[in-house]
């Protein structure tokens, strides 16, 4: 039976990811930070260790006799301290490199982010390699494009690595993408950039776990990027309309020119750091990019490569959200 090492296995995918890993009987190593989430991966099965991987030494142990590690652990927000994603982020990826090539681990599978696709214009079926390394539109992004760097160099060393970009996660558990949304629709508003008419791809969580499943075991990927949606990519305004459908809500819009947008997020991000606010602005520039410009990814890579199908479909992943919504909402 395979060992399979998840980091961030307490967070939203990392959950997902146990949990259909041990459906595949393989023996799942689980590390996170939040015990009382780890507890109930102990209860599907799971072999958990409350660890932090920036802590390389806290981490040497749990590494032995392991054959994959699937490093989905990250701080992954639109705001922060550049030192926090930093150490996360990048010193973390590096960790998780050491140790899987100190243990002898035999492959190592990195979930980044193709917010790296990210900037002030449309884009249509990108392909994996059609990124600015440069990129700094935010430090998340700069940390996932500094972190991919040392995955890179880690595979020209010999370690078997691949890296998978799941573009817009939902799914039951959800704590940023459709948490945010319903948040924004109580308060202001949706803001909404030129009628909502921009191509947008999300992804059910679930399929996002089936992708890296399928990763453990696809032979000749060792240094593959893969891009992984739902494959379905709609219009932003029809995609809200169909989560607030599901949880019987009515959309609210605050319509706003891209430039007043901008200008605001530019504001924004400028007094929060000057007067080291807490929280984060209610609009950032990476936000009203996603929010103003269409965006859908080529996942051909990973239909050919992998076999990736998606396993559920955006109509029935909504669907299932807005049940749950709707029975969980006064708790």
């Amino acid at each position: 039976m395979k060992r399979i090492l998840v980091t961030g296995a307490t967070g939203f995918l990392g959950k997902y990811l146990t949990k259909q890993l041990i459906e595949k009987n393989y023996k799942v190593i689980a590390v996170g930070r939040n015990e009382s989430a780890g507890k109930k991966l102990e209860l599907l099965g799971a072999e958990f260790f409350r660890a932090d991987f920036t802590d390389k030494k806290a981490c040497e142990n749990i590494f032995r006799g392991i054959d994959c590690v699937i490093h989905a652990g990250a701080l992954s927000t639109v705001w922060g301290k550049w030192e926090d994603f930093l150490n996360i982020n990048v010193k973390g990826t590096e960790n998780i490199c050491q140790l899987c090539v100190e243990n002898g681990v035999k492959r190592l599978i990195y979930i980044s982010s193709p917010s790296i696709y990210s900037g002030k214009l449309h884009r249509f079926d990108i392909k994996e390699n059609e990124y600015d390394s440069s990129n700094e539109l935010n430090y998340y992004i700069k940390s996932k494009i500094m972190a991919e760097k040392i995955i890179r160099e880690y595979n020209s060393k010999g370690l078997y690595t691949v890296t998978i970009r799941p573009r817009g996660l939902f799914g039951i558990g959800d704590t940023s993408l459709i948490p945010r949304i319903l948040n924004a629709n109580s308060k202001i508003g949706i803001p909404l950039f030129n009628g909502g008419e921009n191509l947008v791809d999300i992804t059910c969580v679930e399929n996002v776990a089936h992708a890296c499943v399928l990763a453990v075991n696809a032979e000749n990927i060792s240094g593959e990027v893969f891009n992984i949606t739902n494959g379905e990519p709609m219009k932003f305004r029809v995609i809200l309309e169909k989560f607030l459908k599901a949880i019987n809500e009515k959309p609210k819009y605050l319509r706003l020119p891209f430039r007043v947008g901008y200008l605001i997020a530019l504001l924004s991000e400028k007094i929060y750091r000057t007067f080291n606010k807490p929280g984060e602005p209610i609009l950032t520039v990476y936000n009203v990019c996603t929010l103003a410009f269409s965006q859908t990814l080529d996942i051909s890579n990973a239909k050919e490569k992998l076999g990736y199908k998606p396993i559920k479909t955006i109509s029935e992943g909504i669907e299932e959200y807005g049940e749950w919504w709707k029975k969980n909402k006064s708790r």
